[in-house]
C-alpha cells in the first residue's frame, strides 16, 4: 500500500475562507487540453475558484506541449494582470524567466502536475511514488527475472521522478535488468510507439516496459502487438479513462498508477488563494497516487473524483 504523508491529507481536508475574493482573475496554461487529464485539472480549478469568488474570470490555454506557446500565453496572463496563474509547465525550467516577471508583477504562480523554477507553490502527485509502485508490480509479475525498458518522455519534473521512483524500486529486485531508453516519447501515443521500436531493436528481449505515462502505453502497446510480442508486459502513470478501457481487456497493459487532476486543480485554487492571503505555512501539496490494476478496476473512481481515488491491489 502506497505511502500517503500526513501532511497531503490534512491539506486536502482543509478548506479557504470565502474572504479570498481578490482572486478575481485566473489564468491556466497547461500542457494540452484536449487530454482528458488537464480537462479534469481544469474543471477542478474552476469550481474551486467559484467556490471562492462566484464573480471570478477563469481563462484556460492549451500549450499544446510547445514551449514558445506557453511563453506567449504566460506574456499575456501578464499583461492582462491575472491575480493567479496554475501552470502546467512544458518545460520546467525554460518557463523561469516569465515566472520570475509574473511574480514580480503581483501574480501569485502556482505549478499544477510537475515543478517549475521560480513559483510561489507546486501541487502535483507523489510521482516516485507512482514510479515506485507500477515498476514493483511489473517486477512481482515477471518474478524478478527479465529486461524492463523505461521509456522517457518530456523534460519535466514529474517524468523524471517517475523514472526515478521505478528505478528505486527495481533496486530490490536484482534479476531485474533495468534499462533507460534515453527517448522524449513527448508524452504521446505516436511517440510511445515509435519509442517502443526503438526499444524493440536495442533489446529484442524485453519483458516490460514502464511508459511515463497512459498515452505512451497504449502506444508501446501497439508497437510490441506489431511485432509479435504479445507476452510483454506494460505498467504506466495516469489512471486515464483509455487506460480503464485497456484493463477491461486482455491486453499488455497490466497496471497504471492513478492521478487525480482533479484534486490537483482544486487544490492548486486553494493553495494560491492561501499564499495570496499571506499564509505561506506550506508551499507544496502532495495529491495521493494509486495502483489501478485488473483486479481492483471495479473500485476505482477514475480522474473526476472529488475526493481521493487511490484504488489498492
Amino acid at each position: 500500500m502506497p505511502r500517503i504523508p500526513l501532511f497531503s491529507l490534512a491539506l486536502l481536508a482543509s478548506s479557504v475562507p470565502a474572504a479570498a475574493a481578490n482572486l478575481s482573475r485566473i489564468g491556466i496554461s497547461v500542457g494540452a487540453l484536449d487530454n482528458p487529464f488537464y480537462q479534469a485539472l481544469a474543471r477542478g480549478a474552476v469550481q474551486a475558484a467559484h467556490r471562492l469568488n462566484p464573480e471570478v474570470r477563469v481563462t484556460s490555454q492549451s500549450a499544446n506541449f510547445t514551449l514558445e506557446q506557453q511563453q506567449e500565453q504566460l506574456r499575456r496572463l501578464i499583461a492582462q494582470k491575472v491575480d493567479l496563474i496554475l501552470l502546467g509547465a512544458v518545460d520546467s525550467r525554460a518557463v523561469a524567466p516569465l515566472v520570475s516577471q509574473a511574480r514580480a508583477a503581483g501574480i501569485t504562480v502556482v505549478a499544477v502536475d510537475v515543478d517549475a523554477a521560480d513559483v510561489d507553490g507546486t501541487v502535483k502527485s507523489d510521482n516516485r511514488q507512482a514510479g515506485e509502485i507500477v515498476c514493483r508490480y511489473l517486477a512481482q509479475r515477471l518474478n524478478g527475472r527479465g529486461t524492463l525498458v523505461v521509456q522517457g518522455g518530456p523534460p519535466i519534473t514529474s517524468v523524471s521522478d517517475r523514472a526515478a521512483g521505478c528505478h528505486a524500486a527495481l533496486a530490490a529486485f536484482p534479476r531485474i535488468h533495468a534499462v533507460d531508453d534515453g527517448i522524449n516519447a513527448q508524452g504521446s501515443s505516436l511517440g510511445g510507439q515509435r519509442a517502443m521500436q526503438q526499444a524493440l531493436l536495442r533489446w529484442p528481449d524485453l519483458a516490460a516496459v514502464f511508459a511515463i505515462n497512459d498515452r505512451q502505453a497504449l502506444g508501446a502497446e501497439k508497437a510490441l502487438r506489431a511485432a509479435g510480442r504479445k507476452q510483454a508486459l506494460i505498467g504506466s502513470v495516469d489512471g486515464s479513462p483509455d487506460i480503464e478501457r485497456a484493463l477491461k481487456l486482455s491486453g499488455q497493459i497490466v497496471a497504471s498508477a492513478s492521478q487525480s487532476p482533479y484534486l490537483i486543480g482544486r487544490e492548486a485554487v486553494k493553495l494560491g488563494a492561501r499564499l495570496r492571503r499571506g499564509d505561506a505555512t506550506t508551499r507544496q501539496v502532495t495529491v495521493p497516487v494509486g495502483l489501478v490494476t485488473r483486479d481492483n478496476l471495479s473500485r476505482y473512481q477514475g480522474w473526476q473524483a472529488a475526493m481521493p481515488s487511490a484504488a489498492q491491489p
